[in-house]
This record gives C-alpha cells, structure tokens and sequence, in this order.
C-alpha cells in the first residue's frame, strides 16, 4: 500500500471542496472495497477524505411519501429497517443476499453505489485491463470470462456490476443526491448513475469530480410482491451470475398488471428493460420478457451458460411473483 494524506472534515461541503481541489483525492466510509484495492495498487489515492463523521446516516420519510436513505446509512441498518421491510422487500432481499453479516455491518449506501467490478483481470495488475489501465485491452474477452456480462458491454470491456443493492435500487426507480464543492446538490435517477462501457470502461458513473454522495431516494412504495433471486455459487458470500429484482402487482387470474423487472450479474450496470415489462403484463409470459431482457444478447464462451440462465430465473421469479 503506498503512503496517502488523511483527512477528516466536518462538513459535507468541505468533503467536496477537497475532493476537488486535491489530485487522485478517494472517499472512505466503510472501505469494505477500497483497502482491498489499495492493498492491490488497483487504487493508489493520495489523499482519503474520511466521510464518517459527516451528518448522512438518517433514513427519513419524505413529503411524497417516499424514503430518504442517508449515504452513510450501514447495509445492515437500511436491510433491518422497518419502513424499508414492509414497503421496498425487495431492497432488504437484495442487501441480506450480498456478502457477509460483518460487511454488512461497516458497508455504507455510497459505498455500494460505487462498487467497483469483480472481474478476475481488474484485480491482476499483471494482466491488460481497459478499466484499470485505458488502452492496454481487455483480457476477459478470450480469456476466462464466466462472470462477465452478456449484454451491454462493448469490446472495450465485459465486466459487470457486482452491487445485490444497486439492482433493487433500480427497480425500485431511487434518485441519487450529490453535492458539489459550492454547496450545489444535484439529483441523478439511478438509471443514469452507472455507465455502459462503450470506449471509456474507466468511467463508470455520472458523478463529477468532487462530487460527493448525498442521499438516496426512493419515491412512494409499488404494490405488489417484491421478490430477489440470486443465483451464485455457492449460498453466501459470493455475487451474482444472475440476478433478478422483481416487483410484480397481479390483475385477477394471476396475469401480472404491472411489472419491474431489474437484472444483476448480466451488463456493466444494472439492467432493466421497459420492453421487458410491458411483454410481462401483455402477455404473462415470462419467456417474452426474458426475449426483451436478451435482445442482442452475446456471450463469450465460458460466460454462454448465463443467457439461458437468465431465462430460467425470470420465469422462477414470475411464478414465485404470481403464487404471492
């Protein structure tokens, strides 16, 4: 680990100022991936902005009806709370699926926001990565690439995003609340937060430079039954191959009336396609949803398995959906 400046400011505005004024400046809440990176040189900041002591770990109703979820808010925390049990289960479902009790513990909302890919190659310095070292290629295309996505990614890169949270998030519609250095906030819907690879896989977010995280928001609860699958493995601490964070409301017969369909372990950010859910209600069948999610769909080799997988899932999800 190579040596950084410490810092610890006390205010949400004075975060962002240094996070903009100083070269390669990181944010630090739980670190549950950061040290791991930096132990790797995969991330080597000079400075750290330690956010711990700022005011951002409430979760609090909002005048829509909605939650306001605070950055700093522990995964453990957001999963136990009562509100978000009753009202967005799928996001509780999708947080206890993701690592172990102890992660969970120190992980912040932000945190998982910005995970940063698993891929094998990403973490070996020794091998050519697009994101970790623009230009130099990408080694998962051709190479083992069992985790990697099949849909969304360009040949510039293949990985995926490993968040459980980030896909109930999606299908949940949240916002993402920033501040800037001058005390400006910004909203960002978290289908624009995370980024396509195209030609600058580096670049995996909307977010500015000193630009912290605020706040995520959810707007009023969706009725119907909140279900997360995920298929790993191996039953715990492992991530996706597959995920599928689900929101479905039945019409009498059992047909789906309205549907939200979001996808892990598939593309470079959670993937969610409005296609997809109108084919669920006009049709109830779960295979012409999944024909939506795969339009386009490729794999690479030892990743193929993935795309008849997702198929299996959704109808899994569908069934269990419509038996609630």
């Amino acid at each position: 680990m190579k040596a950084f400046t410490y810092e610890r400011p006390a205010t949400v505005q004075d975060a962002a100022k240094l996070a903009a004024e100083r070269p390669n400046a990181k944010f630090i809440a739980g670190g549950t991936n950061l040290l791991d990176l930096m132990k790797l040189q995969i991330e080597t900041p000079a400075t750290l902005i330690d956010v711990n002591r700022l005011p951002l770990d409430a979760i609090e109703a909002t005048q829509d009806g909605g939650l306001r979820i605070g950055a700093l808010v522990r995964n453990s925390d957001l999963a136990a709370d009562h509100r978000v049990r009753k009202d967005y289960a799928v996001l509780a479902k999708a947080l206890l699926a993701g690592a172990s009790g102890q992660l969970r513990n120190k992980a912040t909302t932000a945190g998982n926001l910005l995970q940063r890919t698993r891929c094998y190659y990403f973490y070996d310095t020794a091998m050519p990565c697009n994101k970790r070292e623009p230009g130099s290629g990408c080694s998962a295309i051709g190479g083992f690439n069992r985790i990697m996505a099949v849909v969304g990614a360009s040949e510039s890169c293949i990985a995926t995003n490993p968040s459980d949270m980030n896909v109930a998030m999606r299908a949940l519609d949240a916002t993402v609340e920033t501040m800037d250095r001058n005390g400006q906030s910004r909203t960002i819907p978290i289908a624009d937060f995370h980024r396509l690879p195209g030609d600058t896989p580096q670049i995996e977010t909307d977010l500015r430079k000193g630009e912290i995280i605020t706040a995520v928001t959810l707007p009023k609860p969706v009725a119907g039954a909140h279900v997360y699958r995920k298929v790993r493995d191996r039953a715990s601490y492992a991530f996706a191959t597959v995920s599928v964070a689900a929101v479905i409301a039945q019409a009498e017969g059992g047909k789906p009336r309205a549907a939200r369909l979001a996808f892990g372990g598939l593309a470079h950010k959670p993937w969610r396609v409005a296609e997809a859910e109108d084919a669920l209600v006009r049709t109830g069948s779960a295979d012409a949803a999944a024909d939506a999610v795969l339009a386009g769909a490729r794999g690479y080799g030892a990743n193929d398995f993935k795309i008849p997988l997702t198929r299996r899932t959704l109808r899994a999800v569908v069934a269990q959906a419509t038996r609630a």
